[in-house]
């Protein structure tokens, strides 16, 4: 596993270093996300719905552009990103292990997230164009919420916590508009949660909460630029 990283850090900066030297225009920006998520939620076998979740803050993309004409171009970068999701837990859920009995329990889930993006530029590279793209992200901390009936009762959060999986992978793709605003859908690829995390309940029993929940998460984003190079985005 280890060897197949390398391999990819060793395509990925001979490809961004020959893309560099050949574009015809390279320049980076900077922008902020404000990003709307939910969940396809599969949780004991049974497909589940989640609440629409906003997240403002802190969401920060640079992107450094190899423009190789006016209308096509790579981008890859550097990103740190608030990813969750919102779901109204049933009863018999295997997640509700604290809570058992109660059937009005909300739990808010989210990550932050350092990312590495990749991807393809097609259009008026100068006004408006679509891009595609994957995106390796590595949750660098972790945070939980649980309401019992509308009160919250227990919040806690944990720097690389093994309750998610090392690195996650997505896909998007999106729409950029001028001065820098851009649609972008996003969707991951891998499970929020580590099927094999363990930990102990009420009793002294050990059990995986997460053993038998499939959460992927995807998201609509408008993105606004701020950077572009040294200069503010919207100097003209």
């Amino acid at each position: 596993m280890k060897s197949y990283y390398l391999l990819l850090s060793v395509i990925f900066f001979t490809w961004t270093s020959t893309s560099a030297q050949e574009s015809k225009k390279v320049y980076t920006t900077t922008s902020g996300e404000l990003i709307f998520s939910l969940a396809n939620i599969t949780d004991q076998g049974n497909e589940q719905g989640s609440i629409l979740r906003f997240s403002p803050v802190v969401n920060i993309q640079n992107w450094v552009n190899f423009d190789k004409s006016d209308h096509f171009g790579y981008f890859t970068g550097l990103s740190i990103r608030n990813v969750g999701f919102i779901y109204d837990v049933p009863a018999n859920s295997a997640v509700n292990y604290n809570f058992p009995d109660e059937s009005n329990v909300r739990k808010k889930f989210r990550t932050y997230n350092i990312g590495i993006p990749v991807g393809l530029k097609l259009g008026n590279l100068n006004d408006k164009f679509l891009f595609v793209g994957y995106e390796l992200e590595i949750p660098i901390n972790y945070k939980e919420k649980t309401f019992v009936n509308g009160d919250r009762i227990d919040r806690f959060n944990i720097w690389f916590s093994n309750r998610t999986n090392t690195f996650n992978h997505s896909l998007m793709a999106g729409v950029q508009l001028p001065y820098g605003a851009t649609l972008k859908f996003k969707y991951y690829l891998t499970n929020f949660f580590n099927k094999s995390f363990q930990v102990t309940d009420a009793q002294g029993n050990a059990i995986r909460p997460y053993q038998n929940i499939d959460v992927n998460v995807f998201y609509f984003s408008l993105n606004f630029g701020l950077l572009k190079n040294a200069d503010f985005y919207y100097n003209d």
